[in-house]
């Protein structure tokens, strides 16, 4: 949240590390960005990705033994296109 973000860099001041500034610059540099990604709008119900990675476990398993990856990686990118 943008309060956590304001005490990170109030306490950032004491920090002398050079690795916890640049942290710092960079979260200040991509904030807007940041903010953008964390509104509710913009999530992914975690049902849909529970699932969906269930689905890749799945087509993985019964591809066991299968030597062309690119049919592996076929079968996981159509698994969810409505059948014609």
């Amino acid at each position: 949240t943008l309060e956590d973000y304001t005490l990170f860099l109030i306490y950032r001041k004491d920090i002398t590390a050079s690795p916890y500034e640049k942290f710092a610059e960079m979260i200040e540099r991509h904030w807007e960005c940041i903010a953008a990604y964390s509104r509710p709008e913009n999530k992914i119900s975690l049902g849909f990705v529970e699932g969906l990675n269930n689905k890749i476990r799945v087509i993985q398993r019964r591809a066991y033994g299968l030597r062309d990856e690119e049919y592996l990686r076929l079968k996981i990118l159509t698994c969810m296109l409505k059948e014609i």
